[in-house]
């Protein structure tokens, strides 16, 4: 099974949750782990004209956030016994998915585990989606983990089950 899993982590809630997952998943194949933050210094570069004198002071504040990130990450996996490594990647090569897939194939990970928001409709088109962008490029398999309590597919009753989760059997018992 996998042997060495990718996980991108940012230090969003939706990062810990695919992190979280990404641990189980190694704990139960033996594999190691490589977490990488990528510094995404083209997103600071649109904004850069705010901020024209202390762009390179916000970038070293940029990059040691995501040092931070990557720390606390890897004390979180080391605490259960997994090997980890990390790696810091700059924005200024590329966008975030791509570094991910670079990372991924210079390392020769077997599987990338991503938190995602599952944004939909506006949304996703708003606001892009690295996960998206992951899936579609990635040439390994990618497990997208969703943000706790968010789900875009409405749960559908089974076979005599009410909408309301009662069975049909409960509903006539009540009448």
């Amino acid at each position: 099974m996998y042997q060495r899993i990718l996980v991108p982590v940012d230090g969003s809630p939706t990062s810990r949750r695919g992190l979280a997952e990404a641990i189980a998943l190694a704990r139960l194949t033996g594999a190691r782990m490589r977490l990488i933050n990528v510094v995404d210094v083209m997103l600071f570069a649109m904004e850069a004209d705010a901020f024209a004198g202390a762009a390179s002071d916000m970038i070293a504040l940029m990059r040691e956030g995501g040092q931070k990130i990557l720390a606390t990450a890897q004390a979180q996996v080391e605490a259960t016994g997994v090997g980890v490594d990390t790696v810091l990647r700059d924005g200024f090569a590329g966008r975030v998915c791509d570094l991910v897939i670079d990372e991924a194939k210079a390392w020769a990970a077997e599987l990338i585990v991503i938190g995602t928001h599952g944004r939909r409709g506006v949304g996703r088109i708003l606001l892009g989606s690295d996960a998206e962008q992951v899936v579609r490029s990635a040439s390994i398999p990618v497990l997208l983990v969703r943000a706790a309590g968010e789900s875009t597919v409405p749960r559908v009753p089974s076979a005599g089950e009410a909408s309301d989760g009662a069975t049909a059997r409960d509903a006539r018992r009540a009448t």
